[in-house]
């Protein structure tokens, strides 16, 4: 026993000075998608904001963009567990347990969880041609009479927007899929909506905002349990939820982590330091522009514990939509 608690000691000697002395090299913070896009945007201001509570700390963002954002989270799942290598990364955390049935990594086995960054709402929209079909109702039946008619747009296996049209399909319990058609990102899926190749989407505001304020597409409804009161132009957008599909919520979130037996000291910096961050008022202002809600400071998804319970529960939900539908990436 007393070697037992010597050992225990030793460890806990060990990873406080580890800590003490962290950051002791550039971080590099992995984003698994190309430059340019929601996440990358995040990831982004996040390292800005995060520089001075890590003592001034050079933060680098690296674009490792394949295969969903697996390529890059693989890439972090195996990199050295000092924290000098973190991963921003989306729901696809959750979705690709059940998209890829095969991947080098498992999600809550192979990283540390270091704290929720935000949420992201996101909005059913439809083709002006559609234009008759003014309120969601409408649309809804329309889309029952014509299932073998209409077409829906996503950015690709594993995208928000794909993982929002199981979850709406799942939900509508219509008797066959809608005629899904897969673009290599969101900016081709959009223009093919907008030209009326296509009959809807469902995306993240930071992609439809701009969309929906030019009236280019129609606005139907929010992802969220509650109405987009902050946003004036979303605030009379009904929920989903409030529509009769119950407990219909899905965000875009993004987290934070790091590899596996990272020293919970150093586990502890980070998210010190990603605390602070979340409370930065340039940093809330502009995740806002991006049409983005940063996770308030007694949400519980900001612990690195609830931030991994709530993962889990967010894999079990997306499974059941994923395999409704049986569109898997592999």
């Amino acid at each position: 026993m007393k070697k037992i608690f010597t050992l225990a000691l030793t460890v806990a000697a060990v990873s406080g000075a580890f800590a003490q002395a962290f950051p002791s090299k550039p971080i590099t913070l992995v984003v698994p998608f190309a430059a340019g896009g929601p996440t990358d945007l995040v990831a982004r201001q996040l390292a800005e904001a995060m520089r001075k509570p890590l003592g001034g700390a050079n933060i680098v963002v690296e674009n490792v963009a394949g295969a969903g954002g697996t390529i890059g989270a693989a890439k972090v799942a195996r990199a050295a567990p000092d924290g000098h290598t973190l991963l921003v990364w989306h729901i696809g955390m959750a979705a690709t347990t059940s998209l890829y049935r095969k991947q080098s990594f498992k999600p809550l086995d192979d990283f540390e969880f270091l704290g929720i960054i935000n949420d992201v709402p996101m909005t059913i929209i439809g083709s002006n041609k559609l234009a008759e079909n003014r309120r969601y109702r409408d649309f809804e039946n329309y889309v029952r009479t014509n299932s073998d008619k209409v077409n829906l747009a996503h950015a690709g296996l594993g995208s928000a927007s794909h993982l929002c049209s199981l979850m709406w399909q799942t939900a509508m319990k219509l008797p066959k899929p809608l005629t899904s058609i897969a673009y290599k990102g969101t900016a081709p899926a959009m223009n093919d909506l907008l030209g009326g190749q296509v009959d809807m989407m469902c995306d993240q505001t930071t992609n439809t905002t701009s969309q929906i304020e030019g009236g280019r597409v129609r606005a139907y409804a929010v992802t969220t349990l509650k109405p987009l009161t902050g946003n004036k132009l979303l605030a009379d957008l009904p929920t989903l939820d409030g529509l009769g599909l119950k407990g219909f919520n899905l965000t875009i979130w993004h987290g934070m982590y790091a590899p596996k037996g990272t020293p919970a000291a150093v586990v502890k910096k980070v998210n010190d330091a990603l605390l602070v961050a979340l409370k930065d008022p340039e940093f809330i202002k502009r995740q806002s522009e991006l049409g983005a809600l940063v996770a308030a400071p007694n949400d519980k998804r900001v612990t690195p514990e609830g931030h991994k319970a709530f993962v889990a529960n967010e894999i079990s939900k997306l499974k059941i939509a994923i395999d409704a539908a049986g569109q898997y990436a592999d």
